[in-house]
């Protein structure tokens, strides 16, 4: 509880007493989730500073919560080879998380060209999952982080 206070809730709060709306604070959690997990390796820190930039968010926020989600990101690649088979009807990867993840350290380009069509069936399903929890988590935070700011 400590760490999350210290790494997550503080630096959130000193964001609220700097001035940032919470609206925005909220935006930044809720996109950098979102883009936390897309299912490409080594992509995340890119799109989230894409995206602080052109919706004028605060960075160092979604990149805190970008980090903060990479477990998720790993442990949902194979949900979203699953998803994305099913939407289209492909074949079953026989992969399990941890082979993906052996041939992935093995060979990042190598795994690339292995699982490209994979990757096209992750991102599909990451694609219409992610919209979704972006705007729920923002109707969650932005109440909660506007009563904060009250009390702040």
């Amino acid at each position: 509880m400590k760490w999350f206070r210290r790494k997550v809730a503080d630096p959130i709060f000193a964001l609220l007493k700097q001035g940032i709306t919470p609206e925005k604070i909220a935006l930044s959690i809720a996109v950098g989730v979102a883009l936390g997990v897309f299912p490409v390796l080594g992509s995340t820190t890119a799109l989230c500073a894409a995206a602080a930039i052109a919706l004028r968010l605060n960075l160092p926020a979604i990149q805190l919560v970008n980090w903060l989600v990479y477990p998720l990101q790993i442990l949902l690649l194979m949900p979203f080879i699953r998803l994305g088979e099913a939407i289209y009807r492909a074949p079953r990867l026989p992969l399990n998380t941890t082979q993906l993840l052996e041939l992935v350290r093995a060979g990042a380009w190598a795994a690339t060209k292995q699982l490209w069509r994979s990757g096209i069936h992750a991102i599909t399903a990451w694609t219409l999952v992610a919209p979704l929890t972006a705007m729920l988590l923002y109707a969650i935070l932005a109440p909660l982080l506007r009563k904060a700011a009250k009390n702040a």
